[in-house]
Order: C-alpha cells, then structure tokens, then sequence
C-alpha cells in the first residue's frame, strides 16, 4: 500500500519586546510568579488594552522576512473561552484579518512549504501542576506578545517538519524578534496530520497534537503518529478527528478529546482597539532594513570567501558568530583562517561558558591580533590556542603577552639546525624507525625538538629540517 503522509503546523511564538502586548508589564521569563501582572493583563473591569508598536514591528519584520503580504488596515478580535491561564475569559487575536498572508519556507530538498497567514496575539498564562496534583496559575505570562504562524498541509513527513521548525526559528532570531527557546515556552507548536492510501484514494482523520516544545517531540510525535495512521489504513479501521498530546515518557501519543464539531469560540471585534492602520512607508521602513537572513548569507560566504559549504551554513545561522566573523576578518584578512579559529577553538570556550559570542569579554581587536600572530609565524598555533584561553577570560593583548612571557616563535634557521642535529644524535633508533616505514617515529623526533625549544620553535620549519637531515643520513 501506497501512502501519503499530509502535516500542517501551527507555531506560536513569543516576541522578545521589553513589554507586554497590550500593557507597560515586563516581558521577562524567569520572574517570581504573579509579579509582572497589572489590571490590564489580569482583565480588570474597566481597563482599556493599548497595542504595543514594537509588537507590531517585530510581528511585520517577521512577515516580511518569510516573503508574506503585509495586511495595510486590520483589527483585533475577541476569541471567547473561559479556562483558568484565560483570566479575561476572552483572548485578544486577529481571526479573519490575520496581519499577514501568504509566504513561504523552501527546504534543502527543494521542497517549498507554503505558509497560510500570520496573525498577532496574546499569549495566555502558564498552569504549574505540584506534586499534590494542584494547579498553580502564574499570570507573568498572560499578554505577552505573539505570532501564530500556520503552514498549508504541505510537509510530508516528521524530518521535513523539523527542517521547516529549524529554519523558522534560525530566521526568527536572526531578526531579533525572538529567542525561540523552546524550554522557556518561547516557540510551541501544535501539529496536524492524516495519511492517505494512494491506493483508493481513502484518508485518516485528522489528528492535531498539542503544545510540542521541542524540536525532538515535534519529530517523534509525529514519527509516532505517521506509524499509528498508517495501521489504521491497513486494518481498514474507522478514524476520528481528535486532539492528542505527546507524552516523553512512554514517547506516545494520548488522546485528550475528539474533535466532531467546530469550537464555538464566539469571536467578536475587539473594540477596544481601534482598526490598525499601516502607512506603506512604516512597511517599507521595516523592509529596507531587514538584515541578510541566514540562507543568502552562507551563499555570500561561499562565493565571497570561498568557505565550505559546512562551515558557511554554521557561520551563518547564528548572527553573533556571524557579525564576529566579518568583523575579525575585516582585521585579519583571510576568511579561512578566522572562519577555523571562530568555529573550534573559540567555539569551545564559548561553549564551556555557556553564553554567545556578542557577551564574551573578549574584544575584535584582540582576537584578530591573536590570529595575526600566529600567520605572521610570530607565535605557533599550540601557543596561540593556549593565549586564547587565558585573553578570553581576561581580554590582554596577546602579543604583550606572548613577549613578556618569552613566548615569541623561533624562526632562526641556524639555531633550528642545531637543535635538530642534537635531537638526531640523541635517537639514532627513530631514524632507523623511519627508514623502516614506522611513521610515528617522525612525529616523536618533532615533539623533541619541540620540547627543547619550549613549545617555541616554527613547526613547519623543525618538519622541513628534519626531514631534510634525515634524508642526508
């Protein structure tokens, strides 16, 4: 039996504005609970909703980025429900007049994944459950700015959703309008998909799961969900439409409630909200300064500096790296040298500290005269690699350093000859090993050489000595 797997996602994700959607409240995670709340967001009777401007420009500038059409006049509607994270008993959203439609995502197999529309939101609050099976509501949440971005059923299976996940949430940051950190609640998704037997043309109903917060559940879920539809096709058995959950621990999906008829949401406009009015010059504003997004600037980065595609892509989607990249290469000159030091050794203590490139006390100017040294054959690369730990932390000129601790590479020829004949002479047996075919022998004589010049002596030169003195015996 032939199948055809159909998914379309819904992806919510929080604007990383300093406040609130609709009040002055801080947008900040990680707050003591129910502190960043006033009588706006907590739906007090009487209080009347302002929308936040930055909220409409970063929403815009993400429409934008994905190729949308922008809406010029638009209003906010009232999405009715009553729920404990809803204290309003009503949610601030956009229902027929989303603020952008259209638009699309292309995947590396080519694939084109249409997008249907985006509209602006409120978030809701967030239920904390207890180990006594309590339920503790926690507001700090409630009116933070959203985006709902809904594809078309045009992804096919679990690895092409992932993909479409991992570009839009790179593109996402890359803007600045979003963090897109899925453990903070930043970026959730609901997922729906059915198959259908290409055979006779008979399809699953279908099944949407709900709030996936990571990359991995989004892919397992629907791995599992792929799985469990295409059974249901070959046992000939009758589906329903219904909402499911993922649960890690036993990585299946759990049927929460089917879905037979329509929620009645009672949507009404919002009046308390003027119709938003966009000049095609605030538009325009947003556009013309939109930055390189990651994909035309790993192409750049190809063609430009000749990078490999690998490490283009790398540079490329994350913006700190990428803007420490051009900026030390402004400085060094050669694209290849910085893209290796960026991407391993820097890459490493950037890890190991646990924060991104633009927070490191490290400065450009430093960084690229480290590099510098070790071109200029003024340091070799094991000192290099061992100042780099020490200036990123304390941020010293490196070439200071290195004279002040005597650190400076040896490039004299005729001091380099002596101490290659002193080690020659001290082990007679490795060069009988080489001239054997034992290749490690060779590695063994530099690392003498090396340990008597202190780590100082040029490498390349020691290599080409020796093997020239070896080859005269």
């Amino acid at each position: 039996m032939k199948t055809r797997t159909i998914i379309g996602l819904e992806i919510h994700v929080e604007l990383s504005t300093k406040t609130k959607m609709f009040c002055s409240c801080k947008n900040e995670f990680g707050a003591v609970p129910n502190t960043n709340t006033c009588p706006i967001c907590l739906g007090h009777p009487g209080t009347l909703p302002l929308i936040n401007k930055e909220a409409v420009r970063y929403a815009i500038k993400a429409g934008l980025a994905l190729d949308c059409e922008i809406r010029e006049s638009m209003k906010m509607d009232r999405k009715k429900y009553f729920y404990p994270d809803l204290v309003k008993g009503y949610q601030i959203t956009q229902q027929d007049e989303p603020y952008a439609v259209g638009g699309h995502i292309i995947l590396s197999d080519g694939d084109e994944i249409r997008l249907n529309s985006i509209h602006m939101e409120e978030d809701t609050a967030k239920s904390n459950h207890d180990e006594s099976n309590n339920t503790l509501m926690d507001y700090n949440r409630a009116g933070l700015p959203l985006i709902e971005i809904v594809t078309e059923p045009d992804l096919k299976s679990a690895k092409q959703a992932r993909e479409f996940v991992e570009k839009l949430s790179q593109t996402l940051r890359f803007l600045e309008v979003s963090d897109c950190i899925m453990a903070e609640g930043q970026m959730r998704c609901d997922v729906n998909i059915n198959l259908e037997n290409l055979d006779n043309g008979e399809k699953t109903a279908i099944s949407e799961i709900k709030n996936l917060n990571s990359i991995k559940a989004i892919e397992d879920a629907l791995l599992f969900e792929t799985d469990r539809h295409k059974k249901m096709l070959e046992e000939g058995k009758k589906s329903v439409k219904e909402t499911r959950r993922w649960d890690d621990d036993s990585q299946t999906t759990i049927s929460m409630r089917t879905k037979e008829t329509a929620n009645d949401y009672r949507f009404s406009i919002e009046a308390d909200i003027p119709r938003i009015e966009l000049s095609k010059e605030f538009i325009n504003e947003i556009k013309e300064n939109l930055p390189e997004l990651p994909e035309a600037k790993a192409k750049r980065y190809m063609k430009e500096y000749k990078l490999s595609e690998y490490d283009a892509g790398l540079l490329s989607n994350d913006r700190n790296l990428a803007n420490l990249f051009e900026k030390t290469n402004a400085l060094v000159k050669n694209p290849k040298e910085v893209s290796n030091w960026i991407l391993s050794e820097l890459s490493r203590r950037l890890n190991e500290s646990e924060i991104e490139a633009d927070q490191m006390d490290l400065s450009v100017e430093n960084f690229s005269k480290l590099i510098n040294l070790v071109l200029s054959n003024k340091i070799n690369n094991n000192v290099g690699k061992k100042l780099l730990r020490e200036i990123f932390e304390s941020n010293e000129d490196p070439e200071k350093l290195a004279k002040d601790r005597n650190l400076l590479q040896i490039n004299d020829e005729n001091f380099l000859e002596d101490v290659v004949k002193e080690v020659l002479s001290e082990n007679s047996q490795s060069i009988e090993d080489i001239k054997n075919g034992k290749d490690r022998a060779f590695g063994f004589l530099v690392g003498q050489c090396m340990k008597k010049t202190k780590g100082k002596a040029n490498p390349q030169q020691i290599n080409t000595l020796l093997k020239e003195r070896i080859g005269e015996l």
